[in-house]
């Protein structure tokens, strides 16, 4: 797994990846899975140093498209939101990205 691939995870077992290169349309599911195979698509990202984003909804959504493709129009805002978080992020407050994003 590149540092250039997401993981978007559900702690109940669901968890996808996504990769993106200026020369793909849009950001392509890597990797996705349930159970087992989601736990090792955020170790595999934990320990490659690339962040893992929680997220219920998109992760289930990820999870049932198929490998290799880029993910639909629906989705880039969502992505979008997960990108500008990691951007964002202060280890030292890890909340604080979401939490003043929130009322918006």
């Amino acid at each position: 797994m590149s540092k250039s691939e997401t993981p978007a995870a559900k702690p109940a077992g669901r968890a996808a990846a996504l990769q993106y290169r200026p020369q793909d349309g849009a950001p392509v599911i890597v990797a996705s899975g349930m159970g087992h195979i989601a736990e090792k698509i955020v170790e595999v990202a934990q320990d490659s140093g690339v962040p893992v984003y929680e997220d219920t909804s998109l992760a289930t959504v990820l999870t049932q498209m198929e490998l290799g493709r880029e993910i639909p129009e629906e989705l880039y805002q969502a992505v979008v939101d997960i990108y500008l978080y990691f951007l964002n992020f202060d280890p030292a407050d890890p909340e604080k990205f979401r939490r003043e994003n929130k009322t918006e």
